[in-house]
């Protein structure tokens, strides 16, 4: 699973894609950015959450925190991370490496509106030392996902 998952996906639908990889970890926001040298908001981050009954994955910016407010509203129930221990089982991807890309199993994907600051962002893929530079609309053509608004505003978050 993992890396491999995601070679085939875009070995599948966008053989123009190349996954970059560092010998270094880029498993958090910081270090994918420093790794990357752009800063933390460009870095794609995949949230996996549990939704009521349903897991869903949610791609924002780096920089970008969850408002639970906006995530209810969105998904019509109280919304979770999901626990680490069962992050690699549901989605085939370590925790660090997490992407919308190449999944262990069909998982409902939505792009937070903050990624679409960016021409470009950068989504882990499936490793976590593994990446793709990939433009917001596209990643979200490719996985089929649904734009919402389920962040704060970067400028309007504490600390």
């Amino acid at each position: 699973m993992g890396i491999d998952t995601v070679r085939q996906f875009f070995a599948d639908k966008a053989p123009d894609i190349a996954i970059i990889e560092k010998d270094a970890s880029t498993a958090t926001v910081q270090e994918a950015a420093d790794a990357h040298g752009v800063a933390p908001a460009q870095i794609a981050k995949t949230l996996s959450l549990q939704a009521g009954d349903e897991i869903v994955l949610v791609v924002a910016r780096g920089d970008a925190r969850l408002d639970n407010r906006k995530a209810k509203a969105a998904f019509g129930a109280k919304v979770k991370m999901l626990g680490l221990d069962v992050v690699e089982e549901i989605t085939g991807h370590p925790v660090g490496g997490v992407c919308p890309f190449g999944l262990a199993r069909p998982l409902k994907v939505y792009c937070d509106m903050s990624l679409k600051a960016f021409d470009v962002v950068i989504p882990a893929a499936g490793a976590v030392n593994a990446a793709v530079r990939i433009a917001p609309q596209r990643m979200a053509e490719l996985t089929g996902a649904t734009w919402i608004d389920v962040c704060r505003e970067p400028e309007a978050q504490d600390g």
